[in-house]
């Protein structure tokens, strides 16, 4: 196969094995393989690869839940994070790749140790809330992997998992199209980066059925503590 190489196979690999604990633990997907599929392919084939991988995710969750969906949340947190992530996508233009890399590669470690050892939900206020956001957009806008803040937010304001699932949806689906487009707008948009993403589809259908198997199976608790394990690792790599 002469469009593919080992590289990119590995990427469709990675891809697939962090849609397993995505679908096991309800986030962490894109973060998890951000990582290893920049290391493969390059930051910005890893960014357009994964847009679109979290972009199928993403409408796959809407269909199945759209009823749980709170619309007035929709549009504050879209209106918000479009905000935030104007600025993440011009740092993203503007500041050294290997410097984002490892500024990413701190916020990865950083997210994980909090959600390995600090337990305790803050009650933060409004204004704090609504900067939480802000931050959530611009991590968006640089690395796809705005979700860990938002869940702060989300926790907080929404606090049922089902209405949560169903109203970030929408949000993801309305960001990545934005950031979609400019990358097209940009030029960084090739036909090798789709059929690339496109080949990691059916195997992210199988990761996502057999994730909801082992999600009804296996204390969620476990695959938790493993997701922010392997993000820690991840997050380390970006410094070899």
């Amino acid at each position: 196969m002469n469009f593919i190489d080992i590289k990119e196979l590995l990427t469709i690999l990675v891809v697939f094995s962090a849609n397993i604990v995505e679908a096991i633990t309800g986030f962490a997907g894109t973060m998890l393989a951000m990582p290893a599929a920049m290391q493969l392919i390059g930051v910005m084939d890893a960014k357009i690869v994964l847009n679109v991988v979290a972009l199928f995710v993403s409408s796959t969750i809407l269909m199945q839940s759209r009823k749980d969906t709170n619309l007035k949340e929709v549009y504050k947190i879209s209106g918000l994070m479009v905000i935030g992530m104007a600025v993440g996508l011009y740092l993203f233009n503007l500041l050294p790749v290997d410097w984002l890399s490892r500024l990413y590669g701190i916020l990865i470690i950083l997210v994980a140790i909090k959600g390995l050892f600090v337990k305790k939900q803050f009650s933060l206020p409004e204004w704090m809330l609504l900067v939480v956001v802000l931050a959530a957009g611009v991590i968006h806008g640089m690395f796809l992997s705005g979700g860990s803040l938002l869940v702060i937010y989300a926790i907080t304001v929404l606090k049922d998992k089902s209405v949560m699932r169903a109203t970030l949806a929408p949000v993801w689906i309305f960001l990545n199209l934005i950031i979609l487009a400019q990358d097209i707008w940009a030029g960084h948009v090739t036909s090798h980066c789709l059929v690339l993403a496109v080949c990691c589809l059916p195997p992210v259908c199988l990761a996502l059925y057999i994730g909801n198997l082992l999600h009804k199976r296996i204390p969620q608790d476990f695959f938790v503590k493993l997701t922010y394990l392997l993000l820690i690792l991840s997050g380390a790599s970006l410094f070899m």
